[in-house]
């Protein structure tokens, strides 16, 4: 993981990033239904012989929807606003940027429900963004901050890298990916994976989908011209030093055994 100002990603990262989200390699199609697929990382079979206890920790989701009605640079808006992620993320619990680290790039927390009667996650993550006429891109990835450190009521998961490629096909039209390559730090039953993969993550793409078609008309109720993803000089957020941060391990975090879980609602599984 390269990164040219200390723990900050440079282009390589992005590139990196971006070469993830259009690979179709060692991917497994899950879910393929209204424009919109979901895939599974499958690990190569010399690899997961070797690796085999290290894989299996990690969770890696794609998702991908096309979007016929809402531009690039409106869901591009719609990821960066924290004040509307609140009315249409519906797994959130609570979320919150802490720090500045450069014009592109902060350090913020989110914490989520999981499907029970697993436990409720968080992460705090630093975060970096690129928006270009052909494309936006916004990739994070986990780091101590010394003021938030794990709660005991949540487990503190561990993003390896996260984030959304999404590229303009219109005026009004683009491609919507997602890619998470997460350490939930528990080993999850297989109901977990699959419900995440058919059920939970096109539940989210619909809601930011429809996200993005209402806003407009929030936005120009909602201080329209405060976007200081786009514009720094408008941000807010106390800047801080990217040396205070250090790149989160899974290994020094709490692991937590959930594989013999039970689904409460399986009649919400799809197979």
């Amino acid at each position: 993981m390269s990164r040219s100002s200390g723990i900050i990603p440079d282009e390589s990262m992005f590139n990196e990033f971006k070469r993830q989200c259009l690979s179709t390699e060692n991917w497994l199609n899950k879910y393929d239904k209204n424009d919109m697929e979901v895939w599974v990382e499958v690990a190569p079979l010399s690899t997961s012989t070797n690796n085999k206890g290290n894989l299996a920790k990690v969770h890696k989701i794609k998702c991908r929807m096309n979007i016929k009605d809402v531009s690039a640079a409106t869901m591009y808006d719609v990821l960066h606003d924290s004040q509307y992620r609140k009315s249409w993320d519906p797994t959130m619990l609570e979320s919150f940027d802490i720090a500045r680290l450069a014009p592109n790039a902060d350090v913020g927390y989110y914490s989520w429900i999981c499907p029970k009667p697993l436990k409720n996650r968080d992460v705090v993550t630093l975060r970096s963004w690129q928006a270009s006429e052909n494309e936006y891109v916004i990739i994070n990835f986990s780091v101590k901050h010394p003021k938030y450190p794990p709660r005991k009521d949540l487990v503190r998961a561990v993003s390896l890298l996260t984030g959304y490629l999404i590229k303009p096909t219109g005026p009004k039209s683009c491609t919507f990916t997602y890619l998470s390559q997460a350490d939930p730090r528990g080993s999850l039953p297989k109901w977990v994976v699959n419900k995440a993969s058919q059920v939970l993550a096109p539940k989210v793409l619909r809601s930011v989908h429809k996200a993005g078609q209402s806003y407009p008309a929030w936005k120009s109720a909602n201080s329209p011209d405060h976007k200081p993803w786009l514009y720094p000089i408008q941000s807010e957020l106390a800047m801080m030093d990217p040396a205070e941060l250090s790149i989160q391990r899974g290994d020094s975090l709490e692991n937590v055994d959930e594989s013999s879980s039970r689904d409460v609602q399986e009649n919400e599984d799809s197979s």
